[in-house]
């Protein structure tokens, strides 16, 4: 069965405009595919563990030789793995926070980044493990980041570029709804923008 991977980070709740997009958008992408199933990672109301010690540990200590507790925090990371593998396409979402990704979606980044599951080193380098998925950004701002003088301080969208193309993860697309704190007009206009190419994406899909 073909499934949808939602990824949202936004500590906003329902009034996220990430949130509500990227949502609309696994919806239509489910529509298109009759049968599907949409998986939510709601990474604000569940957020995971930061990698510490026993994580960085652990992910190179054979399972038997594992402690409880490496055990338990690989197997968060184990579980996150799985999910990106299962998925068909996937659509993260999130706030443009200090000019870059929310933490607990860098948090995320941090727990799909495994050598040896989803990306390995060979004698030319690394290579992404994680091929053949889609993947939608669903990116909202106070102001406007795509173009203009405030292009140079939206780390947000390359970072999230690089780290998924370094995974095998190299067909993204970038939905923007950026000037929201820009007056009621500005933000309705974003949202709708945005929502309107939701509808082209997933027709295209």
């Amino acid at each position: 069965m073909s499934s949808i991977l939602l990824v949202t980070s936004s500590p906003r709740g329902a009034a996220s405009h990430s949130t509500r997009v990227a949502t609309e958008l696994a919806q239509k992408l489910q529509a298109k595919t009759p049968g599907s199933a949409i998986v939510k990672r709601d990474l604000a109301s569940q957020p995971l563990p930061h990698i510490d010690a026993d994580y960085s540990s652990g992910i190179y200590t054979p399972v038997e030789s594992r402690s409880e507790r490496q055990q338990r925090v690989v197997g968060v990371s184990d579980a996150i793995v799985d999910e990106l593998f299962a998925a068909d396409s996937i659509v993260i979402a999130t706030g443009l926070i200090n000019f870059n990704i929310s933490s607990t979606l860098k948090a995320w980044v941090d727990h799909i980044a495994r050598a040896g599951k989803t990306f390995s080193y060979g004698a030319e380098g690394p290579k992404g493990l994680v091929t053949g998925k889609k993947v939608y950004i669903v990116i909202a701002s106070g102001g406007v980041y795509s173009s203009g003088p405030a292009a140079a301080f939206d780390h947000a969208v390359p970072y999230l570029k690089t780290a998924l193309g370094f995974l095998g993860m190299t067909d993204v697309e970038v939905i923007r709804i950026e000037g929201v704190a820009m007056g009621p007009d500005a933000e309705a206009k974003a949202v709708s923008s945005a929502l309107d190419l939701t509808s082209d994406l997933a027709l295209a899909a």
